[in-house]
C-alpha cells in the first residue's frame, strides 16, 4: 500500500468521538480519530513495511505517526531513524508506546533508554523510562544489567516526585516492570514501591489513573506471572 492509500484509509475509518478521546489523552495537531482495534485491520494487510512505516511518521498526522509503529521493522530502525521519532513524539501515546516499543526490539534500546532517561525534556525522559521498562519485560534476565536496575530504582525512590508528569508515570511504570519481570527483583521493587508512596500524576482530566506498585505485583505474584517474559512489546 501507498502513504496515500493508507491515509485515505486512516481518515475513512476516523470518528469524531474517538478524535475527542485522543485529544483528551493528550493528542495534538492533525487527527482522524481512529480506534486501535480498527488501525490493525489495515495492518494485517499490511504486515511488516519499513519505509512505509517511515513515510506515515513524516506526515504528522497522530494516527499515522502510532500506525507506522504498528508497521515498522524494529530491526531495521537506524539510530537516527529512532532518535527522529523520539524528537517528534508530541503525544504519550507516541512517545512512550510507539517509539518506546520500537527502540526495545531495535538494537539500540539500552543505549537510548539510559541516553533519554537523562534528559531535560519531560517526554524524552518518559520515552526513555518506557523504553527501559520494555526491556524488562522483553529482554532474558542475563541479558540485563541487575546492578544498573538496582541503581536506577534506587534513583526512582528519591527523584519521583520532582519529575514531569509523564516522567513520573514511566519511573511508577519502571518500578512496576522490575518487580513484575524479574524475579530476583520482587522485593527491591516493592520496597521501591514503599518508598515513593502514592505517585500523583495530571492526567488531564481522563478517568486514567496511576497503578500503585506493592498491589500491582502482589497481584502479579497471586497469579503466577512473576518473570514471565513478552515475546513482543508491541500490541
Amino acid at each position: 500500500m501507498t502513504v496515500d492509500e493508507v491515509m485515505s484509509q486512516l481518515q475513512q475509518l476516523g470518528t469524531e468521538q474517538t478524535r475527542k478521546t485522543w485529544r483528551n489523552h493528550g493528542a495534538k495537531g492533525e487527527i482522524f480519530g481512529v480506534k486501535i482495534g480498527d488501525m490493525k485491520v489495515i495492518q494485517k494487510k499490511i504486515k511488516r513495511d519499513q519505509e512505509l512505516a517511515l513515510e506515515l511518521y513524516k506526515t504528522g498526522n497522530a494516527d499515522a505517526m502510532y500506525f507506522a509503529g504498528l508497521i515498522c521493522d524494529p530491526k531495521q530502525m537506524t539510530r537516527k531513524q529512532l532518535q527522529e521519532w523520539a524528537q517528534k513524539a508530541n503525544w504519550h501515546m507516541l512517545s512512550e508506546y510507539t517509539v518506546a516499543w520500537a527502540a526495545t526490539e531495535s538494537s539500540y534500546g539500552h543505549e537510548l533508554a539510559m541516553e533519554w532517561i537523562d534528559s531535560d525534556n519531560d517526554v524524552l525522559q518518559s520515552t526513555g523510562w518506557s523504553t527501559y521498562a520494555n526491556l524488562l519485560a522483553y529482554k532474558k534476565d542475563e541479558e540485563l544489567d541487575l546492578p544498573e536496575i538496582k541503581k536506577l530504582l534506587a534513583r526512582i525512590a528519591k527523584t519521583i516526585h520532582n519529575q514531569g508528569e509523564r516522567s513520573k508515570y514511566t519511573m511508577n511504570g519502571f518500578v512496576i516492570a522490575a518487580g513484575s519481570y524479574i524475579q530476583s527483583l520482587v522485593e527491591e521493587a516493592k520496597k521501591t514501591g514503599k518508598a515513593i508512596g502514592t505517585v500523583s500524576v495530571d492526567m488531564g482530566g481522563t478517568a486514567c489513573k496511576v497503578p500503585d506498585v506493592v498491589p500491582y505485583i502482589e497481584k502479579m505474584e497471586a497469579t503466577g506471572r512473576i518473570g514471565k517474559k513478552k515475546k513482543t512489546v508491541f500490541c
